[in-house]
């Protein structure tokens, strides 16, 4: 133990009648160094090794509490050690077990933090992205996380940020940065959301992750045209983008997707022509009314609504 320059002294009785009715199950010793009565069961061991050790015993027993007290033991005692950085590591893999995920996020991070050369770090952030996933996905709503999301610094969005910060060159980069965007546009923020899968595109060009990255891009700007009503411009751009997508990617599972997409983008289109040309049906804008459903006939005649603009100018024809 360390204990330098010790002293074993007798205790009187009464003293001893107090630590046992304490529930001490050990002799104490007084050390002059810090003045102060020390119960060896509860000092730090003598290396940083055998500290270990006992810590991964209580780890291996699962009894992660007191584990984690011997872990900080450690990390504060040898805290230039090679140990520490596994002890700081077993004290994420501890909390997370436990399902206190905030504090195992925390703990993993210090040792990116202050351990960056660590033999750990590729699999820390590998958790790391992992709790991201499943908090996105739901999987924390009956733990800590659900207070960690309602108040803390640590989001969705600020653990994929980390994640990328941690490995920006590393497996998980690109997927975080589009999940990013996937989750923003999961809570209807479409304008935040375009950006983040244009940052996908730009960061990590070559990755799978761009590609889907500009189908979301365009499937985005469809929703948008869905939200904005009358928004022609919208809807047209996110009709471009998906046929720059099938040209790009003709014979990936995305692009028959992307194609059925455009066809009820165009539908869309033609519907909101037909719209205007009734409108000015009523204001009796003959003329103008004719404008828009030639528009519909000509542009739009792979659409229900190609039919139904022919038999408009048919019936105007007759009334006059």
């Amino acid at each position: 133990m360390r204990f330098h320059a010790a002293k074993v002294i007798f205790i009187p009785a009464f003293l001893c009648v107090f630590f046992l009715n304490s529930n001490v199950h050990a002799f104490w010793i007084w050390t002059p160094e810090t003045n102060k009565w020390v119960n060896p069961k509860y000092a730090v061991k003598d290396t940083p090794s055998e500290q270990l050790d006992v810590a991964k015993a209580l780890f291996d027993q699962k009894e992660y509490d007191s584990a984690i007290k011997e872990f900080n033991k450690l990390v504060k005692h040898y805290p230039r050690s090679r140990e520490a950085a596994e002890a700081q590591y077993y004290i994420g893999v501890s909390q997370e077990a436990i399902g206190n995920y905030p504090e195992s996020f925390k703990a993993y991070q210090v040792v990116i933090d202050k351990y960056p050369f660590s033999e750990r770090a590729a699999e820390i952030v590998d958790k790391q992205f992992n709790m991201a996933v499943n908090l996105m996905e739901g999987k924390y709503s009956h733990s800590k996380w659900v207070q960690v999301v309602s108040g803390s610094d640590y989001q969705v969005i600020e653990i994929f940020r980390q994640v990328i910060k941690n490995a920006p060159y590393g497996k998980h980069a690109g997927e975080a940065q589009y999940k990013i965007g996937l989750y923003l546009k999961e809570k209807r923020l479409y304008e935040e959301a375009r950006d983040e899968f244009e940052k996908t595109i730009n960061d990590y060009p070559k990755s799978d992750w761009a590609k889907a990255a500009k189908y979301q891009i365009a499937l985005t700007d469809s929703i948008r045209g869905k939200d904005i009503q009358r928004d022609q411009q919208t809807t047209s751009a996110a009709v471009n983008e998906f046929k720059e997508f099938i040209e790009e990617h003709p014979d990936t599972e995305l692009s028959q997707k992307a194609k059925e997409h455009v066809a009820t983008l165009r539908e869309k289109e033609a519907e909101n022509h037909f719209q205007i040309a009734q409108f000015y049906i009523k204001q009796k804008n003959y003329k103008a009314a004719k404008v828009y459903f030639n528009d519909i006939i000509n542009d739009y005649n792979d659409t229900i609504w190609a039919k139904r603009a022919l038999e408009m100018i048919q019936q105007l024809g007759k009334e006059k």
